[in-house]
């Protein structure tokens, strides 16, 4: 079996060490990338919707960085979202964000709750390749 590394950026450590999860987790050339919300790293929620939805891509690419990967290294993208109807917001930022072709696989699925409060609209997760 491949060796096993987690990924932990530096403000991102209370993740780990409170809430007992790796933001992201490296097994050979492969990232895997915990769900990731609009919290900023004072692990505060963002509450303008398409400002929350930047940071979870900000949050997504610090820890694809810390691994030393990019967006343009995501394979497989999952999202969840508390309401359906912002998908084209949500698809307006994610443009900004993934320019590269062809875009990755993308799965996005409706939940009634995200982060574990009321409040946070989206959460995103990603597996990517080295």
């Amino acid at each position: 079996m491949p060796e096993r590394q987690a990924i932990i950026p530096r403000g991102m450590e209370e993740v780990y060490d409170r809430i007992g999860y790796a933001p992201g987790l490296r097994v050979g050339n492969t990232i895997y990338v915990s769900g990731q919300i609009g919290r900023d790293l004072a692990m505060q929620l963002v509450e303008d919707r398409e400002a929350q939805i930047v940071q979870a891509f900000e949050n997504l690419k610090l820890i694809l960085e810390t691994a030393g990967a990019t967006l343009a290294d995501v394979v497989d993208l999952t999202t969840f979202h508390t309401d359906m109807r912002d998908l084209p917001l949500f698809m307006k930022v994610r443009n900004r964000y993934f320019t590269a072709h062809p875009l990755p696989p993308w799965t996005a699925i409706g939940a009634h709750m995200l982060g574990g409060a009321p409040g946070y609209i989206i959460e995103i997760k990603a597996v990517a390749e080295l």
